[in-house]
């Protein structure tokens, strides 16, 4: 797909995720970029504490009711209710994101001969990082649904790393043709800023929710490794508890690694540009991403970063540049890329800055949004021929 500039059609366009929280947290710059060129924005998600923000952020809300662990037959119902919404609203562009609204939108737009459809995949997600049976079984019915839903003609589908565009393009997932990558949904630079580094002893902090599959138990270990050597690191893990997710690490794993001293548990935290500027050093030992915000924002937030070696991050983090690479699932390295950042003030600050500079150049909300909208446009350029 072209990536030059266009107008589009001022259009009426739904955005639809399986969290109120994903909505507001993560595509609420989209949707307020995309009011500012006069579309109608409406946001759909099932309900939650986030709503409320969401009203109070000036957009149109609806309910859609869909649980992201829950499978079978009754399924069959979210994907009805979908298309109810859709044949009631008629929207001109439905956009679709993580996996359930993305395979069980695509088939409600089916349905209601919705003409514009965006599919949004946002990282391979549990069914395709775990290998247990029940990860390997949901992963077979996944990749059919996939296969069907990301098919049509009229779609595009946004992919956030280069690893999963080819991946699905490997296994004919999507349509010849139909397919981009756009590197996450970006960092506000003005709203995330450098600053000094905190004195006193490093801490270094993972953001994230607290799933096994972002490496918390690496992060763990490795920072019991330096606690045993008596290294003078604080690490603190900042992030929620997410029992919706297959790899959710129940509460009281944390609490005991917190109460063996070995790291710190802030839980979740409104204003994260505060978090940034009390850290040294972010981590983010994921399994697989598709592109972690959290490294866009640390970024642009003048932090030193260690990342996995893994999609989404490495396409992030150039190794010795804007951060270090260490293989996954590998706390000793860690621990090793650790001390390696909080013994080196000058190699911190070289890696910060090559760090904002990216976030600036690449990764800023106004050049994601506006590729975004391109894709909008191809769409429209595509129902004109």
């Amino acid at each position: 797909m072209t990536c030059e500039p266009r107008q589009t059609l001022i259009m009426k366009i739904i955005l639809v995720a399986n969290t109120d929280w994903y909505l507001f947290n993560f595509r609420r710059s989209l949707a307020a970029f995309l009011r500012a060129g006069g579309h109608e924005i409406t946001l759909v998600s099932p309900n939650g504490p986030y709503v409320e923000n969401i009203h109070q952020a000036g957009y149109r809300w609806l309910k859609w009711s869909v649980g992201r662990k829950s499978t079978g037959p009754g399924e069959l119902l979210a994907i009805g209710a979908l298309a109810k919404i859709y044949r009631q609203e008629r929207p001109d562009l439905v956009h679709h994101f993580t996996v359930k609204p993305v395979l069980y939108g695509s088939l409600a737009a089916n349905l209601a001969n919705v003409p514009r459809v965006v599919n949004a995949v946002t990282g391979l997600g549990y069914v395709f990082l775990q290998n247990t049976l029940k990860a390997r079984l949901i992963r077979q019915v996944v990749l059919r649904l996939y296969r069907y839903a990301l098919q049509s003609s009229h779609q595009a589908v946004i992919f956030e790393n280069r690893s999963d565009y080819l991946y699905f393009e490997h296994l004919g997932l999507v349509a010849p043709g139909r397919s981009t990558v756009i590197g996450g949904v970006g960092v506000d630079t003005n709203k995330f800023v450098p600053s000094p580094e905190p004195d006193g002893i490093p801490l270094a902090i993972l953001p994230a929710r607290m799933l096994w599959d972002k490496g918390v138990g690496i992060a763990a270990e490795a920072a019991r490794q330096l606690k045993k050597a008596n290294f003078p690191l604080r690490v603190a893990f900042v992030g929620p508890i997410d029992p919706g997710n297959p790899t959710s690490v129940p509460e009281s794993t944390i609490q005991a690694w917190a109460s063996e001293g070995i790291i710190e548990w802030w839980g979740f935290q409104e204003d994260m540009g505060a978090v940034y500027r009390k850290a040294n050093i972010v981590i983010l030992p994921s399994f697989g991403e598709g592109i972690p915000t959290v490294l866009l924002e640390a970024g642009a937030a003048g932090r030193a970063i260690i990342a996995s070696d893994v999609p989404g991050c490495r396409d992030v983090v150039q190794d010795g540049e804007t951060g270090l690479l260490i293989p996954p699932k590998n706390p000793d390295l860690l621990a090793k890329a650790l001390y390696q950042l909080a013994s080196d003030p000058d190699l911190r600050a070289k890696l910060a800055i090559a760090g904002r500079a990216q976030a600036v150049n690449r990764f800023s909300t106004q050049i994601i949004n506006q590729q975004t909208l391109e894709v909008y446009a191809q769409l429209e350029d595509d129902a004109r021929r």
